[in-house]
């Protein structure tokens, strides 16, 4: 039986759709260097066999991510999707050609235009000079006509080339066409649903830093942004938008152990030996990669091929899935590692590969100040802030503007930080508060009778001077003393008088957390690190830094005093001081 005999009900129509006129974007889920993208279409099928071809679809779309679902009486067999050809780039078009004849026709109309005003002034001594007038006055409105209408035509004639090479350019970043077998029983309207990854989208974390050095409580506002970019070929129109935190992973498959292998040393062979040799093979797993799809039992893929039966596996499309929700501002959904953000309300997003901003959330956070500063390096003091995330929100890591008091101080970063933690963030420097930082003081003794000891004293003097109207607390100050590489020099500190773990006690390699040493009103003295919760207490002051914390009065001056001695036998010679 040949098809042309074939009952209506088997045979086989063909539906002819272009995807960016025949379809709307319902939704764009976008990932780090992904997007996953949802078009509905709306198209009508007769009773039988149908072939749905869509056409112009991007060329970056991930062919295994491809899967097709919808509403209507019928049910999908089978999908493909290859690669269209590209016709050729036309070079001429009806309208191209029209224009190009109105410019020819307008340019010899101001050629003669223009003659026709060269011979009226080359005989205006014979004619009266009130026609003359008159008869110029013409010819130049006339000319002025023709340039205008000129100008004009030369415009839309760049227009239309434009628009020449315009529709080949989109022929070649949308040249995918899929080809979707759907069998109905009746005829009517159907819906179809393409749900596929693309690449060469991407967003990423930016954020704007805003500290009030005046409030005490909640003094930081960040504001979350994403820049959103991409060049998929297909412009993102009015779409709902969700930015997903987690990025898609390839390749996860449990990497394999090759066999360690030993030999005796042999010596390399003498230059010009002639020499073979061979490699044993590395077995290596082959990276599988992960699909980024949402497995639906109404759903039907690329992969699953096209020739198979109804009852194995037509996808039925089901009339009765309820309507697209409105989204809302906040988290979608939110996972120990991962966040869902849905952005307010429908956003653009065209193929130019261009940031575009969006603002996620604006968040005022508790943050604690501090001042730093190491004036044997730098006499600067600077100020940063310990931040936590007290929000429900995972902040990924990008690029920071810091401003402080409204100004702006800083370009920094923030980290990754899940909701709860806390992150560090430098805000530039304070530059009311000046540090001296005065010569070192040396004192040399020498002791002993038959093997004479040489003793030098060092003393550094450190002042602060606090210029602002408020008292400053929490400066911290931080210096060292030296470290003896030799058994034959030893280093002690005379002040502050710190003692250090081994000092207090150990027992299995466990210390005794040391107390800070309080050296004046305001001021405590430290071993470096030894705030910090997670130090190894038993290498504190191995490395010779230590700190004072100071709280320095309005208009204020505190000194601070750091001395040491250096002991060595006589005979020799220090060197590094």
């Amino acid at each position: 039986m040949t098809q042309a005999a074939l009952p209506p009900k088997f045979e086989v129509h063909t539906v002819e759709l272009v995807s960016v006129e025949s379809s709307k974007i319902t939704s764009v889920s976008l990932y780090s260097g992904r997007a996953e993208i949802t078009r509905t279409y709306t198209l009508n099928v007769p009773t039988g066999q149908n072939q749905v071809k869509i056409s112009g679809l991007p060329n970056v779309l991930d062919h295994s991510s491809l899967r097709v679902e919808g509403r209507g009486a019928a049910a999908i067999h089978g999908v493909t999707i290859a690669s269209t050809p590209i016709p050729p780039i036309p070079s001429t078009s009806d309208a191209l050609v029209a224009l190009e004849h109105k410019q020819a026709k307008l340019n010899k109309a101001v050629a003669r235009c223009q003659k026709a005003i060269s011979s009226l002034e080359t005989f205006v001594g014979s004619v009266i000079i009130g026609k003359y007038e008159a008869e110029g006055e013409k010819l130049d409105d006339k000319l002025l006509e023709l340039e205008q209408l000129l100008k004009e035509v030369d415009k839309d004639i760049i227009t239309e080339r434009a628009r020449l090479g315009g529709s080949n350019h989109r022929n070649h970043e949308l040249g995918q066409t899929a080809t979707i077998s759907v069998f109905a029983e009746t005829g009517g309207d159907i819906e179809l649903v393409l749900i596929y990854a693309v690449d060469q989208a991407n967003w990423s974390a930016t954020y704007d830093i805003r500290v009030d050095m005046q409030t005490k409580e909640q003094p930081v506002a960040l504001i979350y942004k994403a820049a959103i970019w991409q060049s998929t070929g297909e412009s993102w129109e009015d779409v709902p938008l969700t930015l997903e935190t987690v990025t898609p992973t390839f390749g996860m498959s449990l990497p394999e152990l090759d066999p360690w292998r030993i030999s005796v040393w042999k010596p390399s062979p003498p230059p010009g030996a002639n020499v073979f040799s061979a490699r044993a093979g590395f077995g290596g797993g082959g990276l599988k990669r992960q699909r980024m799809l949402r497995k639906s039992s109404a759903a039907f893929t690329a992969e699953d091929g096209e020739d198979f039966s109804d009852e194995a596996v037509g996808c039925a499309l089901y009339c009765d899935e309820p309507p697209m929700q409105h989204m809302q501002l906040g988290i979608a959904s939110q996972g120990a590692m991962s966040a869902t953000y849905k952005v307010p309300g429908l956003i653009s997003i065209p193929s130019d590969g261009q940031e575009h901003s969006v603002t996620i959330v604006q968040l005022q956070l508790d943050a604690t100040m501090s001042r730093v500063s190491i004036p044997r390096a730098e006499t600067r003091v600077h100020l940063k802030a310990k931040v936590k995330n007290a929000s429900e929100y995972t902040l990924l890591s990008g690029n920071a503007s810091v401003y402080v008091d409204g100004s702006f101080i800083s370009k920094s970063s923030v980290p990754a930080v899940s909701p709860q933690e806390s992150f560090e963030c430098p805000l530039g420097l304070d530059p009311s508060i000046r540090l001296t930082y005065h010569p070192v003081e040396k004192k040399a003794s020498k002791s002993g009778f038959y093997s004479k000891t040489a003793t030098q004293t060092f003393t550094q003097r450190i002042t602060i001077h606090n210029t602002r109207s408020i008292a400053i607390e929490d400066l911290k100050i931080v210096d060292h003393i030296p470290i003896s590489e030799d058994a034959q020099i030893t280093v002690k500190l005379v002040a502050p008088a710190l003692t250090t773990p081994s000092n207090t006690g150990t027992l299995g390699g466990k210390g005794t957390r040391p107390d800070p040493v309080k050296v004046s009103e305001g001021v405590v003295a430290q071993w470096d690190g030894a705030e910090e919760a997670e130090a190894e207490l038993t290498s504190l002051g191995k490395d010779g830094k230590l700190n004072w914390v100071c709280s320095v009065p309005a208009q204020g001056k505190v000194n601070l005093q750091l001395q040491w001695e250096v002991a060595s036998p006589a005979s020799i010679t220090v060197t590094g001081l």
